[in-house]
C-alpha cells in the first residue's frame, strides 16, 4: 500500500483536530497527587513524589490516551511530523531537570516552582501548533501563578504551586474541550 505524502500544512490541521485531553489529564492527575502529598506526607515523600509523578506524565498520558481515543501508540496512524516536534518539546521538558536540580539542592523548596514552570513551557509551542491561545494561556498564566505564589507563601510552596497547576490544567481542559466542540 503506497502511503500518500501529506503537505506539512495537512499534517498540522490533522494534529490539531485531535481532543488532546490525554496528557493535561495526566498532569492533572500527577500534579494533584503532588499537592495531595504536600498536605499529608513528610518533605521528603513529597519531593520524590513531585520527581516521579512529573517524569511520568508522559507514559501516563499514554496509558489515559488508550481511553480517551487519542491512542498515542497506535501504529495505525499515518506519521505526522506534529507528533514529532511535540516529542521534542516533552525531551524539552525532560532536559528543564538540569536546571531544577541544581536550585533544588540549593533550596529544596525551589522544586515546585522550577519545575511547574519549567516543564509548562512546553504548551507554548503547542500553542502555535494547534493555531489556538490556549497553550499561550496555560504556560504564561501557570508561570505567572506559580512564580507569585513561590512568594506570597513560602511555607505552603508545595501544597499551593501544585493546586494552582491543577487549576490551571482543569481551565486547560475546558476549553480544549470546548475548542473540540466548536470545531
Amino acid at each position: 500500500m503506497e502511503q500518500i505524502s501529506r503537505t506539512l500544512e495537512e499534517q498540522r490541521r490533522e494534529f490539531a483536530s485531535r481532543k488532546f485531553l490525554a496528557t493535561p489529564l495526566a498532569g492533572l492527575i500527577v500534579w494533584l497527587i503532588v499537592g495531595i502529598a504536600g498536605l499529608t506526607l513528610p518533605i521528603t515523600a513529597t519531593v520524590w513524589i513531585l520527581f516521579i509523578g512529573t517524569g511520568s506524565i508522559v507514559y501516563l498520558g499514554m496509558f489515559i490516551s488508550k481511553f480517551t481515543g487519542e491512542n498515542f501508540m497506535d501504529k495505525k496512524k499515518p506519521k505526522n511530523t506534529f507528533d514529532t516536534l511535540f516529542l521534542f518539546t516533552v525531551g524539552q521538558a525532560v532536559l528543564v531537570y538540569s536546571i531544577a536540580i541544581p536550585f533544588f539542592i540549593v533550596d529544596y523548596s525551589s522544586l515546585p516552582m522550577t519545575v511547574g514552570i519549567l516543564t509548562g513551557l512546553m504548551w507554548m509551542p503547542f500553542s502555535w501548533i494547534i493555531k489556538h491561545w490556549v497553550g499561550l494561556f496555560h504556560a504564561i498564566a501557570r508561570t505567572v501563578l506559580v512564580l507569585l505564589l513561590w512568594y506570597l507563601l513560602p511555607q505552603y510552596r508545595f501544597v499551593a504551586i501544585p493546586f494552582v497547576i491543577v487549576l490551571m490544567y482543569i481551565v486547560t481542559i475546558f476549553i480544549l474541550n470546548k475548542r473540540a466542540l466548536i470545531e
